[in-house]
């Protein structure tokens, strides 16, 4: 996933969906996970004092980026790279951490030149016990789990935004450690590589007051359309005059025969960027002080029924587990799937094939489609209680060290390991990884930026023509970008049923969406179930925290 540039692997197509929510702060678009572990959590959460921001030196980008969440652009790779850390972070002891990745795993450390070096580099072994999440939404959950009630820990535990964990803060109190007295404030200037990380991503670790972890950044843009622009040309491109059109274009390039289908089988992503056409809310929509969730809206209803013609269309592809959903856009067997952004980008994998994303289209003449935000995060990371306190600072340096940003010698290994053996340079100085980087690289394995990353930066090596038009593709979303209302508030009952009620909202709409429900089931059983389990009381807390705030 790499946030900081974008010749790596993408973090959250298999995972994510957009309104997603995070741990302990507001219904944010990535992540939020868990329970209160007491009355009075959210009162306490927006009182915490998130670590102070303090932007890193590195070269200036030739592309701006700015505070609302354009990524800033570099259209070669900077040559006066900085130094993020001063020595090595380790202590020698091996640092032990369970994270995930979406695509074929890294060669072991045994077998791994690169990570070896980077455990030169670290002071410490990094021991990664690595969950391949491809083609299951719930196996790192399962894994996470096991790992709890096994009762041996590793040193740091990645809490992913949108995988279901219960009992959340219950949890951390139990088994983690409590980092507020390392982080808040200005005492993460011990860290600077940490202090580069914008509050927006440190929200999704805090939760009852406390910051419970290292937050993960990730670009702030959430999930869009990324079509193979081949697939598409019989039919003149990707440009869509409205969802008629889309349909009809998509039924033509359709062929069962050559198991040639257009749409990847993610209903519940599809449905999110059908109702993006329709001008759906980010998360809620705020009118005269009163919300109305995504999941209430006429758009999100037309957008289950879309994706319901579309199946009887046989537009889906077939099997709901494909596990080679980029081997298949690439091969030409797949038109679109939905993909974070600009993170699609990451696999290098995909360079061979011309990758476009579908900017938001209205459904119908006269609509005003709508772009939803992400959070600029996946996650945190918590440190485990078997971990002595006297060494959490050095884990906190090994943090560090990983969140090193584009810009710095650091981030240049982390995700291009050594030159000669994993890239090489162009003539105008660009980072090319070769066959070895791509396999070995633990940041192009995704691996190691689930649990630790820097801000995104967009740098594609070689393609400065493609940056400047993913850049220009920001400009462009943003213009119909929305953000959720309640971000910075906080509702309880979200963080005790938010996730469960979600997923079994999800689940019913996949019933509906394969045929073993009736569309009318949304609005007379599915719909009326997720208020009564969560959404009227989420709906009062938010309304009631924004009203007391003003």
């Amino acid at each position: 996933m790499s946030s900081t540039h974008l010749n790596r692997r993408g973090l959250l197509g298999a995972a994510g969906v957009v309104g997603l929510t995070l741990a302990g702060g507001a219904s944010l678009t990535g992540c939020k996970t868990g329970s209160a572990a007491s009355g009075g959590g959210a009162a306490a959460s927006a009182k915490v004092k998130l670590p102070t921001f303090v932007p890193a030196k590195v070269p200036a980008p030739d592309l701006a980026g700015n505070a609302k969440g354009l990524d800033p652009a570099y259209l070669r790779y900077p040559r006066n790279l900085t130094r993020g850390v001063a020595g090595k972070p380790g202590d020698g002891e091996p640092v032990t951490c369970l994270t995930e990745t979406f695509t074929t795993a890294a060669p072991a450390m045994n077998r791994n030149t690169y990570w070896k070096e980077l455990n030169k580099r670290l002071g410490s072994e990094l021991r990664m016990t690595i969950v391949n999440g491809l083609g299951s939404d719930d196996v790192y959950r399962a894994k996470f789990n096991a790992t709890i009630a096994g009762g041996d820990l590793p040193d740091l535990m990645w809490f992913p935004p949108n995988q279901g964990l219960k009992n959340v803060p219950a949890l951390l109190e139990a088994k983690f450690h409590d980092l507020t007295s390392y982080l808040s404030g200005d005492a993460v200037k011990k860290y600077p590589n940490l202090a580069n990380i914008p509050d927006f991503a440190w929200r999704t670790a805090v939760l009852n007051g406390k910051i419970w972890g290292l937050a993960v950044p990730y670009g702030r843009h959430g999930q869009v359309y990324v079509a193979n622009e081949d697939f598409w040309k019989p039919v003149g491109g990707v440009d869509f005059a409205d969802a008629q059109d889309f349909f009809d274009k998509a039924k033509e390039l359709l062929d069962t025969k050559r198991k040639k289908y257009v749409l990847e089988p993610a209903y519940v992503n599809h449905i999110a960027q059908f109702a993006m056409w329709h001008g759906a809310p980010n998360k809620w929509r705020t009118d005269g002080g009163k919300l109305t969730h995504l999941f209430e809206t006429e758009e999100y209803f037309a957008a289950i029924e879309f994706a319901l013609k579309c199946q009887q269309a046989q537009l889906f592809w077939p099997d709901p587990n494909l596990p080679t959903t980029l081997e298949k856009m690439e091969g030409g067997f797949l038109g679109l799937h939905v993909q974070s952004f600009p993170g699609f980008l990451n696999d290098s994998n995909m360079y061979d094939w011309p990758a476009k994303v579908v900017v938001p289209f209205a459904a119908e003449k006269g609509m005003s489609p709508s772009y939803s935000y992400g959070y600029g995060s996946v996650g945190f990371t918590a440190i485990s209680k078997q971990v002595s306190k006297d060494r959490i600072p050095t884990l906190l340096k090994v943090m560090d060290y990983l969140s090193a940003p584009f810009g710095t010698e650091e981030r240049l290994f982390l995700d291009n390991g050594l030159e000669g053996t994993h890239h090489t340079r162009s003539k105008d100085g660009d980072v090319l990884l070769n066959r070895k980087g791509n396999a070995e690289v633990l940041t192009t394995r995704q691996a190691i930026n689930f649990f630790g990353n820097a801000p995104q930066t967009l740098y594609l090596p070689g393609k400065s023509e493609v940056t400047r038009s993913i850049h220009a593709t920001e400009v462009e979303l943003m213009k119909i970008g929305r953000t959720d209302p309640t971000t910075g508030y906080f509702s309880d009952t979200f963080a005790n049923k938010g996730a469960s009620s979600s997923d079994a909202l999800y689940t019913a709409v996949k019933d509906i969406v394969a045929g073993r429900k009736s569309l009318s089931s949304y609005k007379k059983e599915v719909l009326p179930t997720w208020r009564r389990t969560a959404g009227d009381a989420m709906r009062r807390e938010y309304e009631k925290t924004i009203a007391g705030s003003k």
